[in-house]
């Protein structure tokens, strides 16, 4: 062997291979784990053969002592004593019987006779009188005896309550009814010391103490009452009386079901409040609410005869104590049952909202029959009812935004609307049908807007100043002289939001119709408000007495000292106003003398100066939180249903200086909140609040009542530049197209919120500045690539113009953005000389705006208001492509915006709120159909009975000489109005007029405007601003601006003599013949809203030579000859008059002639 080999031979075989250290160490060591499983295994599989080889020895010892047992009961000589009963008769049954049934939780038929012959035998002595056969005697004899019967006891009961756990009404057999019956008896009996025969004065005591001590062992934990009474009545269908559909078994059913409810209330009942101020069985009024109130449709399981006992006070006071000072244990306890929901199932109700429901539906009677509909049980602690559905309305809020930050589609966008519409409908999702009655789970809440239901809780208001400490919710509030009001709004605000996220489409439009026709609470509830809001400072408004008393006030007889008082009222709000501005009080006295139409000065109405609202709803405590909330909320309501006269004239519910107050108020509040990122937690208080401020603002758009300056005060110093707002304003327009939802307000969005915070004139600039970056954009898309390229060519008949227009331009869409450049064929049918260089496209959108606006044309007419403003004839739908015509014409308005072109027309403002995309109300009606709002106000104030006029839900409608009867509500033609329901009449009369009847008309004007126009940029204005973008400014032109920016053609120079008399004459015109020269110029009698800057073309005095004899000249005659005009190039042709009283008649002559161009 070769000496290099020899020493490479392994000693551990020549097949072993080398491994390292390490990889032998590991090894080493699964190969250790391995044997130390190995070891385990066995251990236990021995264990388990054990305890299985002892289970089966034990159930077989158990199956011969049950028959042993049986075999007992079978003989007919039975000593029926009580020792007998607790030596022979119950161990062995105890025994075999727990070992059996309760531990494997299945109950046997073989168990289910022994049972039924063990209770009843029990029953039957405990019902003796001889104390040596009644079982329950042992309860008072020897110590001894006293340890056996209770330990008994114990499992008898225990027993008793599984048996109900394990019953369920629909599938058990009527045996199981039986035993069940049976054993629910044998409970009561045993825990109720009056069912005892064998109780006398002697041992009265020890018997009591031996109940009490078995009820308490029943609600421990290890009784497990409320456990197997949850799932008895969770099995329960609802209504109860479904589940009897077998005669025989009504009796049995209804006597286990009140057992269950006997059972579950005698804990309580027993339940004291210690010396030491904590509740004696806390655990079980903590089971009671947890597993009890949070059953689906509680109080619809039970039978009605039931529920007085589940509604008493002191029950209900012992939950709302345990609610309030165990809360969070409780809310814990709760919430570890909805762990199991899922986001597959999100649609079922936590078990919060469920005790929610049932709290006030048990608290209120409402399933009970109750004779006023909503009043709270008699006796019940309000302030502690309040504060537990607040507690609770809280976390089930809580609850919604963690089940709408869980619940994304598959773009992780949150699905927040649809996840409530399930709520809406599927509300019963892991529960039982609701048989033939339909329920929704909002019907628990209809006590809360009853109104006897708010009255009652507005007594907390009186009861405020008790001894009786309330500190149950944060108080942070100063005025706690309204802790109980405080404590109402936060009640209802939290209703509110509840209501809303529950039924999306009515929302809380109950709730909110109490809340506003309560006489008296808007007023109560605004001065609280002021007192939370301004606290430190003086009251706004110390007194409402213009419109009847508050809550807790009395009228006054004193009409002098009334109207005193009212105008102290105002002089206080307006001192108050001007203090934080910074005002004088010599400049306030002298405000208050000053006629209403006079312009306020800007300067008088600075930024609010007022802590609490300086940094919005972040900024505010969660009692003006509540408050506001709940004001806004209702005062909005309440705002769409009151009409002028009552707002202005009666002024009700506030006077005209209280709704400057709250107006300015809730603008210098929704700017500051815009202005500082707020959570989505206030979104409710913030968009209630811009809904109301926007409803006064409408209102005082439509008639004025607040100082112009008062809109632009809060953001006089700190709104952004035109700018900066034109290029926030469509990012965040385009975050709203995109329907992103988790995009909230911020500074940059007031100017879409609310853009009346900037002034008009800058808004004008804001729209001209979209138009800009749309051409921009277009242009950087290669749309537009130089001037003239891409034009649209049209050629115009001038007798078709609106045919010829509409056949050629109506299907180009948004390429009307593009030029247009036109051809016009005269009455000849020869083309017209010329080219377009702006003017003639000018000319023909005019030329076509006055042909088919005119009422003879039949697509629009006038409205039979005064000012006779325009609005869509509701006949054009019936006219051959009235629609689409109607649709065109929004497109040629849309040009004319696009192009900064003035058409001299004015829409009615309630067909430009529809274009607007707001919802017209009551009051509009006015500004369009003046006859039928006073005949519709005469209705609402009529005195008598409204029966006597004879009216019903329709109206009838003539188009092309046929009359047609339109329902206002479904069956309208049958429902008579009557003074119940003539506020319905009302709304729906005037919803039809101002909605219903001109919306396919709008709509379709509105889809050819958006063509060219996006309606983000006319949400900036209010329906009259929108008439002056269209038509131009106020009805008088400045002379100055019209020099500085006009042209001078033909020869003539600002120094020539003819145009220094031209000025003369023309600042001596009357306001309406300037503009009647303006239109003769331009084809529109106003002026452009920024100046004639930006008039296009340019105004432009073109001279005419007129050559004259000299023996005229001397002769002192001057040119015969007309002016004249060419209102496409916006050109003037003057003559060189030389006198000024000759231009003037001809220029008055002419203007009023109603020719132009054809004077030439």
């Amino acid at each position: 062997m070769d000496q290099s080999t020899k020493y490479q031979v392994s000693l551990r075989g020549a097949s072993a291979k080398e491994i390292t250290r390490d990889a032998l160490l590991e090894k080493v060591s699964r190969e250790r784990e391995l044997r130390n499983y190995t070891r385990r295994a066995t251990a236990a599989a021995i264990i388990i053969q054990k305890v299985w080889r002892a289970h089966k020895q034990t159930q077989t010892v158990c199956r011969q002592i049950q028959q042993d047992w049986e075999k007992m009961m079978d003989g007919h000589d039975l000593p029926l004593n009580r020792t007998w009963i607790s030596t022979s008769f119950l161990r062995p049954f105890l025994l075999f019987v727990t070992f059996l049934s309760v531990r494997s939780q299945k109950i046997q038929p073989s168990e289910l006779r022994c049972m039924q012959r063990c209770f009843r035998v029990l029953l039957e002595s405990i019902n003796s009188s001889d104390p040596e056969k009644n079982f329950c005697s042992l309860a008072t004899s020897t110590q001894e005896n006293r340890k056996i019967w209770r330990y008994q006891s114990r499992k008898l009961v225990s027993l008793c309550l599984f048996v109900l756990g394990e019953y369920d009404v629909s599938t058990s057999s009527a045996h199981h009814s039986l035993v069940t019956s049976l054993a629910m008896r044998l409970s009561v009996v045993l825990t109720d010391l009056k069912a005892w025969r064998c109780i006398n004065d002697d041992n009265h005591l020890d018997g009591k103490m031996e109940v009490e001590d078995l009820i308490h062992f029943m609600g421990s934990e290890e009784g497990r009452l409320y456990m197997n009474v949850n799932q008895y009545i969770y099995k329960l269908h609802a209504p109860f009386s479904a589940q009897l559909n077998v005669p025989r078994q009504t009796d049995e059913r209804l006597v286990i079901t009140a057992s269950a409810i006997t059972l579950a209330l005698r804990p309580l009942h027993i339940a004291k409040l210690t010396d030491s101020g904590s509740l004696d069985m806390l655990y079980s009024v903590e089971q009671f609410c947890v597993f009890i109130l949070t059953i689906p449709w509680l109080a619809h399981r039970l039978p009605p005869v039931l529920l007085p006992a589940l509604c008493h006070k002191t029950v209900l006071s012992l939950c709302f104590k345990m609610l309030l000072i165990y809360k969070e244990k409780i809310l814990n306890k709760i919430s570890e049952k909805d762990q199991l929901y899922t986001v597959s199932c999100l649609s079922m109700m936590p078990k919060v909202g469920w005790l929610l429901a049932n709290i006030i539906c048990l608290a209120t009677g409402s399933n009970n029959n109750s004779e006023v509909p909503g009043k709270l049980i008699r006796g019940i602690d309000l302030t502690s009812y309040v504060h537990v559905i607040i507690n609770l309305s809280e976390n089930l809020l809580v609850w919604f935004e963690k089940a709408r930050s869980i619940k994304k589609d598959s773009d992780g966008v949150e699905v927040y609307t649809e996840l409530f519409e399930e709520f809406s409908t599927t509300l019963l999702c892991g529960t039982q049908t609701l048989s033939s009655v339909k329920m929704s789970y909002i019907d628990f809440f209809s006590p809360v807007y009853q109104q006897c239901h708010l009255m009652e809780l507005l007594s907390l208001e009186n009861d405020s100043s008790s001894d009786e400490p309330h500190n149950l919710l944060p108080t942070n509030s100063e005025c706690q002289g309204k802790r109980g009001l405080i404590d109402v709004a936060y009640y209802y605000s939290c209703m509110l939001r509840i209501f809303l996220l529950l039924n999306p489409v009515a929302g809380p439009m109950s709730v909110l119709n109490m809340l506003s026709f309560t006489p008296g609470f808007l007023i109560t509830l605004w001065q609280t408000v002021e007192s939370s809001i301004f606290s430190g400072r003086s009251r706004l408004t110390k007194d409402s007495s213009h419109t009847g008393d508050t809550l807790s006030e009395k009228k006054n007889g004193n009409v002098s000292k009334h109207k005193r008082v009212v105008k102290d009222e105002g002089r206080k709000w307006a001192s108050v106003l001007h203090k934080i501005t910074g005002k004088s009080q010599a400049n306030i006295e002298s405000a208050d003398i000053q006629p209403r139409s006079k312009q306020v000065d800007d300067d008088s109405y600075g930024i609010w100066n007022i802590e609490s609202l300086k940094h919005g709803a972040e900024g505010m405590s969660k009692d003006a939180f509540c408050l506001l909330h709940l004001f806004c909320s209702t005062y909005s309501h309440l705002l769409v249903v009151l009409d002028d006269i009552e707002f202005y004239e009666k002024q009700v519910p506030f006077k005209l200086e209280q709704q400057q107050g709250i107006a300015s108020m809730l603008n210098t509040f929704v700017y500051n909140t815009l202005s500082h990122s707020f959570s989505l937690q206030t979104r409710p208080l913030v968009d209630a609040a811009i809904r109301c401020l926007h409803l006064l603002y409408e209102r005082d758009c439509r008639h004025q009542f607040c100082p112009p300056a008062l809109w632009l005060a809060p953001a006089m110093k700190t709104r952004p530049t035109i700018a900066v707002a034109a290029r926030t304003h469509e990012a965040l327009s385009a975050n709203l197209r995109l329907e992103d939802a988790s995009t909230l307000p911020n500074m940059s969005s007031a100017v879409i919120y609310i853009p009346h915070i900037f002034p008009f004139e800058e808004r004008v600039q804001m729209f001209r500045e979209f138009i800009n970056m749309d051409k921009t954009s277009r242009r950087m898309a290669g749309e537009v690539v130089s001037s003239g390229s891409r034009a649209v060519e049209v050629v115009i008949r001038r007798s078709h113009v609106i045919e010829d227009g509409f056949q050629q331009l109506n299907s180009l869409g948004s390429r009307l953005k593009s030029n247009i450049h036109v051809s016009f064929v005269g009455e000849s049918g020869l083309q017209e000389a010329g080219l377009d260089y702006g003017g003639l496209s000018k000319e023909f959108l005019t030329d076509i705006a006055k042909a088919a606006f005119s009422p003879e044309y039949g697509l629009f007419c006038q409205t039979s208001t005064s000012d006779r403003l325009i609005i869509p004839n509701t006949t054009a739908r019936h006219i051959d492509n009235g629609i689409q015509m109607i649709e065109f014409l929004g497109r040629i308005v849309g040009k004319a915006l696009y192009e900064g072109i003035l058409l001299d027309y004015s829409f009615s403002l309630v067909f430009v709120q529809k274009l607007l995309g707001r919802y017209s109300f009551l009051d509009e009606l006015s500004t369009l159909d003046s006859e039928l709002y006073k005949n519709i106000m005469y209705v609402k104030h009529y005195n008598g009975d409204v029966r006597e006029l004879c009216l019903d839900f329709t109206v009838t409608e003539e188009s092309l000489g046929k009359r047609q009867v339109i329902d206002l509500k479904p069956g309208g033609k049958d429902i008579c109005v009557t003074n119940e329901n003539k506020l319905q009449y009302i709304h729906a009369m005037a919803d039809y007029k101002l909605n219903r009847q001109i919306l396919p008309l709008s709509n379709a004007f509105l889809r050819g405007l958006m063509d060219l126009i996006s309606p983000s940029w006319l949400k900036l204005f209010n329906a009259s601003e929108f008439n002056q973008l269209l038509s131009g400014g106020k009805h008088d032109i400045d002379v100055v601006d019209l020099r500085n920016n006009t042209r001078y053609t033909g020869g003539y120079t600002e120094g020539n003599r003819t145009i220094k008399i031209f000025w003369e004459v023309l600042a001596g015109f009357e306001a309406k013949d300037r503009c009647m020269l303006l239109k003769f110029v331009t084809s529109c009698s106003r002026a452009p809203l920024l100046g004639f800057k930006y008039l296009q073309p340019a105004f432009t005095i073109h001279k005419v030579v007129c050559d004259m004899p000299i023996w005229a000249t001397v002769a002192g005659q001057d040119v015969e000859r007309l002016p004249s005009a060419s209102t496409c190039y916006n050109t003037l042709k003057l003559p060189t008059y030389k006198r000024s009283n000759t231009l003037r008649a001809k220029l008055l002559y002419a203007i009023n002639s109603n020719a132009g161009f054809e004077l030439s």
